[in-house]
């Protein structure tokens, strides 16, 4: 669950894709025949999601839209969720990532017929609903994202359970106006970065708060949207 497969995870893999291959009466395309050859004798290198896309074959490589304009960084990926979490649930249904998927092939001028929209909504579904629940959540969608733009990977092994959480947003929302500004948010950062400073950088404490940012509604971000962030547990 770390964002990428590396080692024995990536040795397992390659394996498996040879083998399913020649069951199927086919030879490795061009571009596995690389792949393989560049991490089968290899057990230091590794490879994300978004990477290995381009390497499997499929009739519309959709996984790669999310290298379009619209998400390239963890900021903009933030900005995108808000928007297709309409209803500020906490996560992505059906209907939400199927409106997302569609102006995602839009932007990349790629115009598909609603069955073909309702398979790949499934496929992303399959692929990334770790619980199973039928919905997205924010880690789960975020896993689309490059390694070295995913902050929240390094959050994963910070978050608290929903008591400490209520009790760290009190004390950080000093106003007590019920939303958490760009200052606060500030001091609480900075305070995790010392508390976990095997998981979290410092020195991308602006990346970390402009990534956060995004999900705030006009500088205010409620409980609801740092709970995405940092609480474990449902509130």
């Amino acid at each position: 669950g770390n964002g990428f497969m590396d080692g024995k995870e990536l040795q397992n893999f390659i394996q498996e894709l040879q083998q399913a291959r020649k069951k199927a009466g086919l030879d490795l395309t061009p571009e596995m025949k690389a792949f393989v050859d560049q991490y089968g004798k290899s057990t230091d290198g590794k490879i994300g999601i978004v990477e290995l896309a381009q390497v499997l074959p499929t009739e519309e490589n959709f996984l790669l839209f999310f290298r379009c304009q619209q998400l390239k960084s963890s900021e903009d990926f933030m900005q995108t969720w808000r928007k297709y979490d309409s209803d500020h649930s906490g996560f992505i249904d059906s209907e939400e990532l199927k409106s997302f998927l569609k102006d995602l092939l839009q932007k990349a001028n790629k115009q598909i017929e609603d069955s073909k929209l309702s398979e790949y909504t499934e496929i992303m579904l399959r692929m990334f609903d770790a619980n199973n629940d039928g919905k997205l959540e924010l880690t789960e969608l975020a896993r689309l994202l490059p390694v070295q733009e995913n902050f929240l990977i390094k959050f994963q092994g910070v978050k608290m359970c929903a008591k400490e959480f209520n009790n760290a947003f009190e004390m950080y929302d000093q106003d007590g106006n019920g939303y958490i500004d760009e200052n606060e948010l500030d001091a609480l950062l900075k305070d995790l970065c010392e508390k976990n400073k095997k998981e979290l950088d410092i020195t991308n404490l602006a990346t970390y708060k402009k990534s956060i940012m995004a999900l705030s509604d006009g500088g205010k971000l409620y409980r609801a949207e740092l709970a995405l962030i940092l609480c474990a547990e449902e509130n």
